[in-house]
């Protein structure tokens, strides 16, 4: 190679090298894995090896390579040399012309329990492929093994067949499949079940008080909802990975698995519970919505770099909104139970100052630098494509429905998606995404993608309740407080201010995040009272407001804004119509003073 960073490309008539990784655990409390890549009958000067930057479902740079260490090569059983070219990259040399068999060996650290990280420790080890395998650039569409060395009495979990005759060893088609089969290797506990005619397991990792036999019913019921709307499943088996944490919440879609991550202690409580089974609905749909159908953008990945969409709004959203309607038609909860789900997500929508500043269509753009960065002004100036993709989504079901008196909904959008573009896997782009759902619908929406996805105004979600005989209502405090526009916690007995609203009183004359609240009007408040002491005043009234700005007393003169909601429900109106009964009926199953 003239140049030493230039990666080959395979020639489409020589023999591709047998790739196999082994992937051991000797001491888990160490929280290393030991990696051995194996290519046999590598034939170029040199090797080059790379390491993903990021894994696809979630949109940030992680640099899997800062936890790589120790690595060495050998070919043909001989020490070789390498060199790292690149903060992801390792060339070795491996000599003259001729086929040789090169190992490769390293270590990764590995003690981040996410649903998109690995997590080595005494009694289990989970990877993501993508933070913990490398890959030969040029060579990602070759078949490759992966030998798993657990110690003794561990099992393993993995979507991954198992290759007949070799223990431990599993098969990928290719580096894609590879990176979307995450492992789970310990002392946890799987259980088997079937549901719409195809062989599922759940393995729960952790300690807490789950219920095994009740999440595997209500999974069932998730599983033949959703399969219901594409007309059956798309995979011949598929895995639930649990893990049981202290204080974690996500997960994380794959081709045929997931990843969740939920409290231990998360599953006793009613509205725990309701909100697990959203998850597991939300990461099981996005086995069509996303790795099947899924944007352009994203139908091949660059592991190296960031992968840019305006459509994550509907990959994210739309599956956000379903999560908690599949729920619904599952019989997992009742349709009062949804509207409170979906009212919450509405109030932190209208509790977020951002919505007036980044578009959807940006937001979903700007994941990689904003979603996963957050910082204590992010409020103010982003907005969550979960959060408001969901609302537009739900905008769009509603729209559907009230157009076709409830023939019609968002699931004629998923079905058609499924169907051009989804069965086959090819990607999409935003005009065809844009079309399709105005067909599927039955309307011209270029207005209202321009308002909503590509602008910046106010959704309107009153307008689209009204033909169901339901309302928006603001939530207001029997005696609510004037606004002032801070949120403050009390952190180990300092009352610290977390959040200013930019646009409120507070926000205008130069409080900050971090600044220690000392007193209101000349008295001491706290985090815990400061609603209790503003009460004291109307709303325009100027009062004085204490501070400790990097260590500094700063007294700020903030004049009191009107009360502000508390949140936003999802109500019924006074006296619905039979129109309005009679579509409510046909989203909900319920009428409207039923709720």
């Amino acid at each position: 190679m003239t140049d030493a960073t230039a990666v080959r490309a395979p020639d489409a008539t020589e023999v591709a090298p047998q790739l196999t990784y082994e992937v051991a655990m000797p001491e888990p409390a160490s929280h290393l894995f030991v990696v051995t890549l194996y290519a046999r009958g590598w034939r170029d000067p040199h090797l080059d090896l790379k390491m993903a930057a990021w894994t696809p479902g979630s949109y940030l740079l992680r640099e899997y390579a800062r936890h790589v260490q120790d690595l060495s090569a050998t070919v043909a059983g001989r020490p070789a040399t390498g060199q790292k070219l690149g903060k992801n990259h390792w060339q070795i040399a491996i000599g003259k012309e001729g086929a040789s068999d090169v190992a490769i060996r390293y270590r990764v650290y590995a003690n981040d329990l996410t649903v998109r990280t690995n997590h080595l420790d005494a009694t289990h080890g989970y990877f993501n492929p993508a933070a913990l395998l490398m890959f030969v650039p040029g060579w990602e569409q070759q078949p490759a093994r992966i030998t798993i060395r657990p110690p003794a009495g561990w099992q393993i979990s993995t979507p991954l067949p198992a290759v007949q005759g070799a223990a431990n060893t599993f098969i990928a088609a290719d580096f894609d499949t590879l990176v979307d089969s995450p492992f789970e290797i310990g002392t946890h506990r799987t259980f088997e079940f079937e549901a719409g005619g195809k062989p599922h397991e759940l393995a729960i990792w952790g300690q807490g008080n789950a219920n095994p036999e009740q999440i595997v019913a209500d999974t069932q019921k998730l599983i033949e909802t959703e399969a219901e709307i594409f007309g059956g499943l798309p995979y011949d088996r598929y895995l639930f990975l649990l893990h049981l944490s202290g204080s974690g919440y996500g997960g994380l879609e794959h081709k045929n698995a997931c990843s969740l991550n939920y409290p231990r202690l998360g599953f006793r409580a009613r509205d725990k519970y309701n909100r697990f089974m959203q998850l597991v609905a939300h990461e099981f749909f996005h086995l069509w919505n996303v790795k099947r159908i899924r944007p352009k953008e994203l139908e091949t990945f660059d592991y190296e770099r960031e992968n840019y969409t305006t459509a994550l709004w509907f990959c994210e959203g739309t599956t956000s909104y379903y999560d908690a309607i599949i729920p619904l038609r599952a019989g997992v909860y009742d349709a009062k139970t949804c509207l409170e789900n979906l009212s919450k997500d509405i109030s932190r929508y209208f509790a977020t100052p951002g919505r007036a500043v980044q578009p959807l269509g940006e937001s979903s753009f700007d994941a990689w630098i904003k979603l996963y960065r957050r910082d204590a002004f992010s409020d103010n100036n982003q907005i969550s494509y979960y959060l408001k993709g969901e609302l537009v989504s739900f905008q769009l079901d509603l729209l559907a429905r009230s157009r076709s008196d409830n023939q019609r909904s968002l699931d004629n959008v998923m079905r058609a998606l499924w169907e051009q573009f989804g069965r086959d896997e090819i990607g999409f782009t935003t005009d065809e995404l844009e079309t399709l759902i105005a067909t599927a619908i039955g309307t011209d929406l270029s207005d209202f993608f321009a308002r909503y996805v590509r602008g910046l105004d106010e959704l309107p979600l009153d307008d689209y309740l009204a033909p169901f005989g339901l309302k928006l209502r603001p939530v207001l405090d029997d005696d609510p407080a004037p606004y002032l526009g801070l949120k403050v916690v009390n952190e180990g007995g300092k009352n610290i201010i977390k959040f200013v609203d930019a646009s409120s009183p507070a926000g205008k004359v130069g409080f900050d995040a971090g600044d220690e609240l000392l007193a209101v009007a000349g008295l001491r408040a706290t985090a815990d009272r400061l609603s209790d002491r503003l009460k004291d005043f109307q709303p325009g009234a100027a009062i004085a407001v204490t501070v400790f700005h990097q260590d500094e007393l700063v007294e700020h003169r903030v004049t009191l804004a009107e009360p502000q909601p508390s949140g936003y429900k999802i109500a019924a109106i006074a006296e619905p119509t039979d129109d309005q009964i009679r579509l409510c009926r046909g989203w909900l199953g319920v009428e409207p003073n039923q709720l």
